[in-house]
């Protein structure tokens, strides 16, 4: 995109550029499921059977997943349709409850939610890159440093190449995850191949609040179609139908995935397992079965990378257009037609996050503490959102309306604060680091700039 149209007149009165229309169902389909069809599905399954007390009990578990995202999407759908803003939570969340709580919300976006994110997922793509490329002692960290610097660059160019790169990216992916199915289901040797070598490590009894916290983390990410929404054709119409289709996609392919896990190693060969993916192509094809599944996963790192970068951006656009302290975000260069500033500053945090995840020498797992409990809290945040927006304004235009009003917001506000909390009780110090940089947040909104309550709303 290297044309652009003009905005609302900015405070000083000026015309500055803003999103275009351009992208289509496909476009926003490959964007949700490049974002959360990412590594985890290759290695969260082996902690979810490590805490099921059966087979059954896991796979429900990951339907019990696709259905507290079905709510949640349908929640975020109304909200998009009826609010298209490049901002996402952080405009419903300013619409709901005013400047404080989305100012909180954008500081997350900047510092916690997507940075963390990006990280994590650059830790991924260096742990399996370097199965294949290894650079040395710090390989893994100067892996995700490149991903990330790559990808930004990349989105840096225009969102016309950001979406096919995704597009590309996307359906290599998912081709990828039907090769793993091919052969877990079609290839499976007579019995669990791996059962009996693994140490008898799944539980008698299913612990559903670990269990589900795993499960949502392979699910995080559906929500982000909800930051291009200004940026989609047809918004009211496109959005649900792209969110509805991903998201079936999706779930169809966590529960096959685990099947062909489970086919080849068995409940407990899962849960002994610290490389799932690599251990069932290991077990059919042999060691370079398990070369070819570690390139599978940097590819499905990179493709979630890649939308991260594109999605975070757009929240921090919105939150310099709004927040004076913060104005030098809201640019929307013209000669590209991205938020250049927002993409530098949100790759040079993701970049000092791998640094941290280097300190610790856990990087992966500090990324999920950092990310979890903040993410859960403005998830159910915007949930309320949805019920004081209906009340404040009845007569809105609305053109999807979440189905058996209110109940299907009410489990989606329930299932996040239950989250919330697991996410809290089964997190360490990641989780106080992303707490205590919430928390400095709250401490600028006492030197802030005060916006002014006419902005609260558009």
């Amino acid at each position: 995109m290297n044309g652009t149209t003009p905005s609302n007149a900015s405070p000083a009165g000026k015309t500055t550029a803003a999103p275009r229309p351009v992208l289509q169902i496909f476009d926003v389909a490959a964007l949700v499921i490049g974002i959360v069809i990412g590594a985890g599905i290759f290695g969260v399954p082996s902690l979810v059977a490590a805490n099921s007390g059966s087979v059954a009990e896991m796979l429900i578990a990951w339907l019990i997943g696709g259905l507290i995202a079905l709510t949640g999407m349908m929640c975020y759908a109304e909200l998009a349709t009826a609010h298209p803003h490049s901002g996402g939570d952080y405009h419903f969340l300013r619409l709901a409850f005013g400047e404080r709580l989305s100012f909180l919300f954008a500081w997350a976006r900047l510092t916690v939610i997507p940075t963390g994110s990006m990280a994590l997922l650059g830790y991924v793509f260096g742990d399996y890159m370097t199965q294949v490329l290894a650079l040395g002692p710090l390989s893994s960290t100067l892996w995700a440093m490149v991903v990330i610097v790559m990808m930004t660059a990349l989105n840096l160019i225009g969102v016309q190449a950001g979406k096919w790169t995704q597009n590309v990216l996307t359906l290599l992916q998912v081709g990828g995850v039907l090769i793993i199915i091919f052969v877990g289901l079609a290839l499976a040797p007579s019995g669990p191949a791996a059962a009996a070598a693994a140490p008898a490590t799944a539980q008698a009894v299913t612990n559903w609040g670990l269990v589900l916290v795993f499960v949502m983390l392979t699910y995080g990410g559906w929500n982000e179609a909800a930051y291009v929404s200004a940026e989609v054709v047809g918004p009211q119409r496109n959005l649900p139908r792209a969110l509805f289709i991903s998201l079936a996609i999706i779930a169809a392919l966590y529960l096959l995935v685990n099947l062909a896990f489970v086919s080849v190693l068995g409940l407990q060969g899962m849960a002994g397992s610290r490389a799932v993916g690599a251990d069932m192509m290991r077990a059919v094809l042999g060691d370079r079965g398990a070369q070819m599944i570690s390139l599978l996963i940097a590819v499905a790192a990179l493709t979630s990378v890649n939308a991260t970068v594109l999605m975070g951006s757009r929240t921090t656009y919105a939150f310099g257009r709004d927040e004076p302290m913060f104005s030098r975000l809201g640019y929307w260069s013209p000669r590209f037609g991205t938020p250049v500033n927002a993409l530098l500053v949100q790759a040079a945090i993701a970049l000092a996050l791998v640094l941290l995840g280097a300190v610790t020498r856990q990087g992966f797992q500090t990324m999920v503490e950092y990310t979890a409990p903040v993410f859960w809290f403005f998830f159910l945040m915007t949930g309320i959102a949805l019920f004081v927006l209906r009340q404040r304004e009845p007569d809105a235009a609305r053109p999807y309306r979440v189905p058996l009003y209110p109940l299907t917001p009410l489990v989606f506000c329930a299932s996040s604060a239950y989250l919330l909390y697991s996410s809290v009780v089964y997190t360490g110090v990641g989780a106080l680091v992303g707490i205590a940089v919430l928390a400095v947040g709250a401490l600028l909104l006492l030197v802030r700039p005060q916006v002014g309550s006419a902005n609260a709303r558009p």
